[in-house]
């Protein structure tokens, strides 16, 4: 079997199509693939030419089975010479004991050629092994944060749902690769493009880099504090009318000394500050996804006041909740103009990724009502 050159890969044309790899690992999950790879379809589809070209990758070129049992057929080999601008590692159930040190080295390959490199749900894991995230700010799913965290200590893992830093893009799983790929398709093609598709998915919003995993508190604490498992519950429960910190307390047989030891010692915050972010986090959810005024999320957020609720706001994330609506409003806001068919050009020296699944959804996309919808200055 060839391994694969340390040639550097050509460099793409200014107007030539984006070439993209997947390396599907054992078990990898579905969800992330099409979510990451659905942007790609409808970027071309919405621009009226191709944008992007995407190839899936196996270790040999056989055919991969994703964690929900449905066996993919890969289009290549990964030591096949492809003239790819980026690799993605899919993984999934089980990734470390399905990466090899085959996939290290021909990972740490494309490194060297220079390509960028990313990885979905929890793809960061190999990129970790190959010694690729070392100093980078990346993402994985939660589950295998403190494993990833404490195996690679040179990896800087987050809750974000996404990480960009510099040629590293990872996602943690499920639909966060959508986001990811949106905001890559904005820097590339601009935000009219993305919010297109976003459109297009029927997705309310394109959550940002900042935006964070929800970790479920049961897999931070374990079961070994049921007692502030069923106070996190009740917060939860109670954002409109929140309770006060005594009957908190008196609910769960605990004096309030040991309610805010507790919080202390396992959540390193206080109670009230704890439950004021509970509220806090689900007013930007309403800001964001919904139409309904500023008043009435305060209200709905346990807020006694307008000005009160904007104070907190703005001390909690920095930005006044009048602010976070109005970007919301903007991102909503798409124009669409015709634009015209081009293709880019391909490069003799190396093995072009199999075009034809990019190039036959574009073809099929042509009878489409938003067939080059998007016009791209």
């Amino acid at each position: 079997m060839a391994m694969t050159s340390d040639r550097p890969a050509p460099p793409t044309a200014p107007d030539a199509p984006l070439r993209l790899g997947f390396l599907l690992m054992d078990n990898f999950t579905l969800i992330s693939l099409a979510s990451a790879v659905e942007p790609l379809r409808m970027a071309n589809q919405l621009a009226g030419r191709e944008l992007y070209q995407w190839t899936t990758l196996s270790t040999d070129g056989e055919a991969v089975r994703a964690s929900d049992g449905l066996l993919i057929t890969p289009d290549n080999g990964m030591h096949e010479p492809l003239a790819l601008d980026m690799v993605f590692v899919c993984g999934g159930v089980g990734i470390q004991r399905h990466v090899t040190r085959e996939h290290v080295l021909w990972l740490q390959a494309q490194a060297r050629q220079s390509r960028r490199i990313g990885a979905l749900c929890t793809g960061s894991w190999a990129l970790a092994k190959a010694g690729l995230l070392d100093g980078y700010e990346c993402s994985i799913h939660w589950e295998f944060q403190a494993a990833a965290q404490e195996a690679y200590p040179r990896a800087s893992l987050t809750t974000r749902l996404f990480s960009i830093d510099r040629d590293r893009a990872t996602a943690s799983g499920g639909t966060a690769p959508l986001d990811m790929m949106l905001t890559l398709i904005a820097r590339d093609h601009g935000r009219e493009l993305s919010a297109a598709i976003s459109d297009m998915f029927i997705c309310d919003r394109v959550r940002g880099e900042q935006d964070q995993q929800r970790v479920p508190l049961r897999h931070v604490l374990g079961t070994s504090q049921p007692k502030l498992l069923e106070i996190v519950a009740l917060m939860e429960a109670n954002l409109e009318e929140p309770i006060a910190l005594d009957e908190l307390a008196n609910y769960v047989h605990v004096s309030r000394r040991q309610l805010e030891r507790l919080f202390q010692k396992y959540l390193s915050c206080s109670p009230s500050r704890y439950y004021l972010k509970l509220r806090l986090t689900r007013a930007r959810q309403l800001l964001r996804q919904t139409s309904m005024s500023i008043i009435e999320i305060a209200s709905v957020c346990g807020f006694v006041s307008t000005p009160h609720f904007s104070k907190c706001y703005r001390e909690y994330f920095g930005t006044p909740p009048r602010d976070e609506r109005q970007m919301r409003l903007a991102s909503a806001s798409v124009t669409l103009t015709p634009a015209n068919l081009s293709t880019g050009n391909e490069d003799d020296a190396y093995v072009a990724p199999r075009a034809s699944s990019a190039m036959q959804a574009l073809a099929q996309a042509q009878g489409e009502p938003t067939y080059a919808s998007v016009h791209l200055g």
